[in-house]
């Protein structure tokens, strides 16, 4: 076989108007040559519908080749590579960088666009990144706006007139799209020339689809990682602080040209049934995450200046499981962290209700699979967060919320562990004195306890399950908030009497494991300490803090939970508390341990007063007496 004389190129007709092949033709370009030259194929799939439906087997075709002069080679392809570069058309990693010629698919198709109308100096621009380049984008961008709106003002009611306008509008704002790789450079003048102004004015504009172009934009603008992989030649400390402070010139112009109301109603514009409203719907949320993400502040503002949260409400409890919903769920979650006024909203939308709806599909099934997983636990954060209020366990209990949950307890589904979790943030602090009560009602402590007496697996050993955590947290909180000498509360220590204390028993086996964990944890911070005064520095109280807040997660907390719990049991029943000392002699301990650990407890608690009565103990009280009773055993 020769081979030269296979690569040769075939003869195109002269008369052709596509653009001449380069000296050096592409491996792309070759690939599309290549011709069948096996004898063994029994069809000829080169020209099927030259064949027709009916054609039967054909015999193999004979190719001829010939040398031709450079001047006559033209490219069939009309996308042949601009500049005749040889990877061009290489597609990019999995993670989004750029080979070959360092452009996206996306990009690619703009400079197609282009190439038909004086494509070559945007090409250009975007091959050489300057000041220089930024501005000829934007300055396109603005005749396109310009004359399209110029266009639509003369003839409102003939589309004919401005179609062409519109697509040199959309390829002009999709044209903008390599500037998220440049935000130092780009993200002043785009705010200095008022580009973001007329972005967020073409959120009003009529063709949804330059709406959806224009939302794609400034979701790529505002993304956490934009500019991370042009700019990575640069200083790393150097190149983060002037990307942060570029993005929140940025921010601070797309919210005072109310970003967020025009985004909000938008999303009532947009038919989900459609694949591109779907993805802009998708694409709003996500400028909605970014932003908060850079601003934290933001999302006050977005709940009280917007619909937004009764329209994120009504999403998540559509029927039918998809990507936008699971998005709804997650910013919910989002919005309701560490904020009052926003967790306030959410009760007067009826946000409670909604999320109980929501949940209560999960009580008999589990999610179809891991985004829905993903969904429902959103939910339940959500849910989490929200009770952090009183106003809002008042209204989880209005709304049956407690049955709810002890009803999930029971079913071993998915969504068990998540109500045990919920329970915990119901039931927690003074106000949580209702929720407490209408738990035992609701028969929640022979569930609550199966779930505190479960056996632990084996990579549950060496750390607390989740579960049981929330369900120390839920006794702890039954002991403070159920009255004393109540029926409820006469049922709560029965638990601990029945079968031979060995609740009683759970809780020491807790406790050893905790008092393992920390005793490691204790180590390494006394020789910190003592690396420390070596060095002649001083301990403080913030490095104290710290150190305290390490010992918190690393068992401390927990063992505190434990011995709060230890000594109301012995406090209130002489069975217990003897059988207690019993087992702490056989561990070569006694009361006087459990006594060290609440004082230590007692003067770092943080009080939670609301909800308390006047007249009820605080927790620093209630510690008080608990130390001062077992000091007297």
């Amino acid at each position: 076989m020769d081979i030269d004389k296979l690569f040769k190129v075939p003869k195109i007709p002269v008369g052709s108007n596509k653009r001449r092949m380069p000296d050096l033709p592409t491996p792309e370009m070759l690939k599309r040559m290549k011709m069948d030259i096996s004898p063994s194929s029994s069809e000829d799939t080169s020209h099927p519908a030259r064949d027709g439906p009916s054609a039967g087997p054909s015999k193999p075709r004979s190719a001829t080749v010939e040398d031709v002069e450079d001047e006559d080679v033209q490219d069939v392809d009309r996308d042949f590579a601009p500049g005749g570069d040889a990877d061009y058309f290489a597609e990019e990693d999995e993670e989004g960088r750029f080979y070959g010629g360092g452009l996206t698919k996306e990009q690619k198709e703009i400079l197609n666009i282009f190439d038909k109308d004086g494509g070559e100096d945007v090409r250009e621009d975007l091959e050489e990144m300057n000041i220089t380049a930024v501005r000829r984008l934007l300055t396109r961008f603005e005749r396109a706006m310009d004359k399209n709106q110029d266009q639509r003002s003369k003839w409102p009611d003939d589309p004919t007139k401005f179609i062409d306008s519109e697509a040199d509008l959309d390829a002009a704002i999709k044209a903008l799209l390599p500037l998220a790789q440049y935000p130092k450079l780009a993200f002043p003048e785009l705010v200095s020339s008022e580009a973001v102004t007329r972005l967020t004015g073409l959120l009003s504009h009529e063709n949804v689809d330059i709406v959806i172009d224009v939302v794609e934009i400034i979701n790529e603008f505002t993304d956490e990682d934009v500019g991370n992989e042009a700019e990575e030649e640069e200083e790393e400390e150097e190149e983060e602080g002037s990307r942060e402070k570029a993005l929140r010139t940025l921010v601070e112009s797309l919210v005072s040209n109310s970003i967020l109301e025009l985004l909000v109603d938008n999303l009532k514009r947009m038919n989900e049934t459609e694949e591109s409203d779907r993805q802009g719907v998708f694409h709003i949320l996500g400028i909605f995450e970014n932003l908060i993400g850079f601003n934290a502040d933001l999302s006050l503002q977005l709940i009280s200046k917007t619909t937004i949260l009764k329209w994120l409400l009504d999403r998540i409890q559509a029927k039918k499981y998809d990507e936008n919903r699971g998005y709804a769920a997650e910013l919910i979650s989002i919005l309701l962290q560490n904020n009052r006024a926003n967790r306030l909203a959410f009760g007067k939308e009826d946000g409670v209700e909604a999320c109980l709806k929501v949940l209560s599909r999960y009580r008999k099934r589990d999610p179809a699979d891991a985004d829905e997983t993903e969904f429902m636990e959103n939910v339940f954060d959500a849910l989490c967060s929200a009770l952090g209020e009183p106003e809002t366990k008042k209204l989880f209990l209005d709304s049956e919320g407690i049955d709810l949950m002890v009803l999930m307890m029971k079913d071993k589904m998915q969504a068990r562990s998540r109500s045990i979790k919920v329970l915990d943030y119901a039931m927690s602090g003074p106000s949580g004195s209702a929720c407490c009560e209408t738990f035992v009602e609701a028969l929640g402590l022979k569930n609550l306890f199966s779930t505190f007496m479960g056996k632990a697996s084996k990579k549950q050993h060496k750390t607390l399950p989740e579960d049981t955590s929330h369900t120390l947290s839920i006794i702890s909180s039954l002991f403070s908030n159920l009255a004393s000498d109540s029926p409820a509360r006469i049922r709560l220590l029965t638990k601990f009497v029945e079968n031979t204390y060995e609740k009683v028993d759970k809780l020491l086996e807790i406790r050893d494991a905790c008092q393992g964990r920390l005793k490691q944890v204790e180590k390494e911070i006394e020789d910190e300490k003592k690396d420390l005064i070596a060095q002649g520095e001083s301990v403080g109280e913030d490095m104290e803090d710290l150190w305290y807040l390490r010992r918190l997660d690393s068992g401390l907390f927990t063992l505190q939970t434990v011995d709060y719990i230890l000594a109301w049991v012995t406090m209130e029943d002489d069975g217990i508390r003897a059988h207690i000392q019993q087992m702490l002699r056989r561990r070569d301990k006694s009361l006087k341990d459990i006594v060290k650990t609440l004082e230590i407890y007692r003067d770092n608690v943080d009080e939670d007063d609301a909800g308390r009565a006047p007249d009820e103990p605080s927790r620093k009280e209630i510690l008080q007496h608990l130390i001062e009773f077992l000091d007297a055993c």
